[in-house]
């Protein structure tokens, strides 16, 4: 039994540094309810628009609203471990891009004094074909 469970443990720490070591860039957003961040995501002679902001946050939930490519969504992100993050595909399936490129967004913390959500962003791209281009808002 004791082997069973320090082979549980290994397991669970190599995907961790996989994971870990899989990204090319990771970056720290910090939003304020109704705030959008507005990002272009870029590859090839391409040059896509990803938002995203929060409109409520309540019991450790939040509602984001998002769009990537005049495509949008709502997610409900939570502190807990079940809904923290979603994956957002930043290349269309097919054979010119065979490992397509993607974001990992999580949910990270809510600030109460300050009513910010902080989001972490991880760039999963093994090819690098992309770069993003963060613009600044105001």
């Amino acid at each position: 039994m004791k082997n069973f469970f320090a082979l549980l443990v290994l397991l669970a720490f190599s995907t961790t540094l996989t994971f870990a070591s899989g990204f090319k860039e990771s970056r720290e957003i910090l939003l304020k309810k109704d705030e959008q961040k507005n990002i272009f995501v870029k590859y090839a002679n391409k040059k896509k628009l990803f938002t995203l902001r929060w409109t409520l946050y309540t019991d450790g939930a939040l509602v984001i609203f998002r769009s990537y490519d005049k495509i949008v969504a709502q997610n409900v992100l939570s502190l807990r471990h079940e809904n923290q993050s979603f994956r957002l595909e930043l290349m269309p399936k097919g054979g010119k891009y065979p490992q397509r490129a993607y974001l990992l967004v999580k949910f990270k913390e809510f600030k109460e004094e300050s009513k910010e959500a902080l989001f972490e962003l991880f760039l999963f791209d093994k090819d690098k074909l992309v770069e993003l281009e963060e613009l600044k808002n105001g």
